[in-house]
């Protein structure tokens, strides 16, 4: 088994910054690449980013390129979102996942979740 927990989250202004994190627990962390995802109140999961097993290759959505950042600690078996320059819209509840399959921008392919943090930005 896998557990993973999310820290971080928070209310900020508009404009500001938060850095999330995710330490994993079970088995080698290094088996899985990692991804964020986010649920605001009445929507779908939807994906943020993702980073492959060795931290080489990352991933984006449109909405939050150029803004936020992923990155892992293998080693630390932690995974971070660093998000700056936030605005109102991406407030929602942010998850950890993890994942062994190939399509990591879906949600259906990862097998394991935290439990989320909260990100609240105000205008």
């Amino acid at each position: 088994q896998v557990q993973l927990v999310e820290s971080g989250g928070g209310l900020v202004q508009g404009g500001g910054s938060l850095k999330l994190s995710c330490v994993q627990s079970g088995r080698p962390f290094e088996w899985y690449d990692m991804g964020w995802f986010r649920q605001a109140p009445g929507q779908g999961r939807e994906f943020v980013s993702a980073i492959g097993r060795t931290g080489l290759t990352t991933h984006d959505s449109d909405a939050v390129e150029g803004r936020f950042a992923i990155s892992r600690d293998n080693f630390r078996r932690t995974v971070w979102l660093e998000m700056n320059n936030l605005q109102p819209e991406d407030t929602a509840v942010y998850f950890c996942a993890a994942s062994t399959a190939s399509d990591l921008q879906q949600a259906s392919t990862y097998f394991y979740w935290g439990q989320g943090t909260q990100v609240t930005v105000s205008p």
